[in-house]
């Protein structure tokens, strides 16, 4: 994670979800922008948050990100943000109507998977539109990353 804005045209990470990998099968992925304050953007260049805990849900007809922790910037005294508030998310109109239909029939969960500045130094969240894993899906995940990662091992030793 690294903050600040991009120098070379290239993309800054600042929050990933490593939680919506494992807990999540992550079928679909869209970008949306993040209506922030400015002491949130302050925070968020410093390198600075969270969205382990987060997803995304309706508010009014709106898609907002729930639980995104952004902690406040000190020097912005009394007009800082509260770390934890809703923050509407930026999509078309269609696009926040087929999300809204793909949770509410097929069962599906919008989490965002990473938080990072575009090439133009706009904040975007990457959302993923995911079903939940059972524990024996997680488990089979588990064994396939073990045995991979015994092969490439084995594989290693073989070449010397």
């Amino acid at each position: 994670m690294s903050g600040g804005s991009p120098k070379g045209g290239g993309r800054v990470t600042v929050a990933v979800n490593k939680k919506a990998r494992r807990d999540y099968i992550v079928e679909e992925r869209l970008e949306a922008g993040i209506q922030l304050m400015g002491s949130e953007v302050k925070s968020l260049r410093a390198g600075r948050a969270s969205i382990a805990e987060a997803y995304a849900a309706e508010d009014g007809g709106a898609l907002v990100l729930i639980n995104a922790h952004i902690p406040e910037y000190a020097p912005s005294g009394q007009f800082g943000h509260a770390p934890k508030r809703r923050r509407r998310l930026l999509l078309h109109r269609r696009q926040v109507n087929r999300l809204f239909g793909l949770v509410q029939a097929a069962g599906k969960t919008v989490v965002p998977l990473q938080l990072y500045f575009n090439e133009r130094g706009i904040a975007k969240v990457e959302l993923g539109v995911a079903t939940g894993k059972k524990a024996p899906d997680k488990r089979a995940a588990v064994k396939e990353r073990e045995w991979k990662r015994n092969r490439e091992r084995i594989l290693k030793r073989g070449r010397r």
